[in-house]
């Protein structure tokens, strides 16, 4: 019997979410919506721990994994990207920052299967070397409306702020397909400067890039929205997870079969 794929997902210091006592055991969490969403699509998540100075420990995790999931969550540190914080930057989660810059650098290197949401896309951007928009509202005025939070203006997660355009001959669009969709939205930053290691896959009616893809054969997928708030209401959102679960149990038994051959 085949075994199911390893899916890691990096966690996050729970103290950078804010508003934790003071006393409260320094902690990593990550939601659990991500790792249902995964499980429902036939993979093993494994929630990786922030050790950015045991590069050992984190070595043999990333070995075990078949595909690497970059979650939504925190703003990236700036510094990451060579800018000064703007006033509208949020608190970011450094050890956060480090462990994941560094798994999606080895799953590039490896060609890994990757897939991010929100934040992944934008931590997936920065690791081909691109930049992003701090604050969309402020830094790019033509935007519309992209950050509609629950924790702070009351909206559901799932709720479908705007549309996006999927663009053919894309990865995104043989999985979701072509033309415009309608998306929840829960972010106010955004990839200003993409690399040539991507090309886009969907954009907002602003223009922004709302999806980016790798340019070879590599499972290389991230949006901007949140497909696993949708996973109950739109039948296109867990294809998502589906295809890169598959990917990922290609990429496993591509190399057990590379390793009985050595």
């Amino acid at each position: 019997m085949s075994k199911r794929p390893v899916i890691g997902i990096p966690t996050q210091v729970i103290q950078s979410l804010g508003g934790i006592p003071a006393d409260f055991p320094p902690s990593w969490a990550m939601s659990q919506r991500y790792v249902h969403a995964l499980t429902a699509a036939g993979a093993v998540p494994w929630l990786i721990p922030l050790l950015p100075d045991e590069p050992e420990t984190l070595r043999a995790i990333y070995h075990e994994l078949d595909g690497l999931f970059l979650p939504g969550g925190a703003d990236i540190d700036p510094a990451a990207y060579g800018e000064p914080r703007h006033p509208n930057c949020d608190g970011s989660d450094l050890a956060r920052d480090r462990v994941e810059l560094l798994f999606t650098e080895w799953a590039i290197r490896d060609r890994m299967p990757i897939f991010g949401v929100c934040r992944g896309l934008q931590l997936l951007n920065l690791a081909g070397g691109g930049t992003l928009w701090q604050d969309l509202e402020s830094q790019r005025p033509e935007s519309i409306k992209h950050d509609y939070f629950p924790f702070r203006d009351g909206f559901r997660r799932d709720h479908l702020a705007h549309t996006v355009r999927v663009l053919p001959g894309t990865r995104l669009a043989e999985i979701v397909g072509v033309g415009e969709h309608h998306v929840n939205s829960m972010h106010h930053q955004g990839i200003r400067d993409l690399p040539s290691a991507f090309v886009v896959s969907a954009t907002a009616p602003d223009g922004l890039i709302e999806a980016i893809e790798g340019v070879g054969d590599q499972f290389v997928l991230a949006v901007q929205w949140h497909p696993e708030a949708l996973t109950e209401t739109d039948p296109r959102a867990p294809r998502l997870f589906e295809a890169f679960t598959t990917a990922a149990s290609d990429f496993r038994h591509e190399r057990e079969a590379s390793d009985i051959a050595v």
